[in-house]
């Protein structure tokens, strides 16, 4: 029991020591959209941590919603941005498209999202 105490601890300290990913904002709600709007947003981020982050891959629940992110690892201290657009043509209703962001941060995969209300396009 000792043992796994002392793996546990050791650890926590390696992930603590590690990169850490710190959102400005984790959302953004862009109210009402007409079927067909585009829209896109920049999420920015900063490394809190104390390792390089490397993002490994930023996936939408759709393809809808379109990612850009670094490639380059980011130094802790610094800032990033991941770039998101959003296509609401064949969309209808409340949206909440959902990118999730997989790096080698203490907490490997984030999400972001881009909220929206689709309505009907006027002539």
């Amino acid at each position: 029991m000792f043992a796994f105490a002392v793996v546990f601890q050791a650890n926590a300290q390696d992930n603590a020591a590690g990169a850490v990913i710190t959102f400005k904002e984790k959302s953004i709600d862009f109210g009402n959209l007409a079927q067909g709007d585009k829209v896109s947003h920049t999420f920015e981020l900063t490394n809190t941590g104390s390792a390089p982050l490397i993002i490994s891959n930023v996936a939408a629940t759709c393809g809808c919603t379109v990612p850009s992110w670094p490639k380059e690892p980011i130094a802790p201290g610094k800032t990033a941005e991941i770039q998101v657009s959003f296509n609401s043509t064949g969309k209808m209703g409340k949206q909440n498209s959902v990118v999730r962001i997989y790096s080698n941060a203490s907490e490997p995969i984030e999400k972001v999202s881009l909220i929206s209300n689709v309505i009907p396009k006027t002539n």
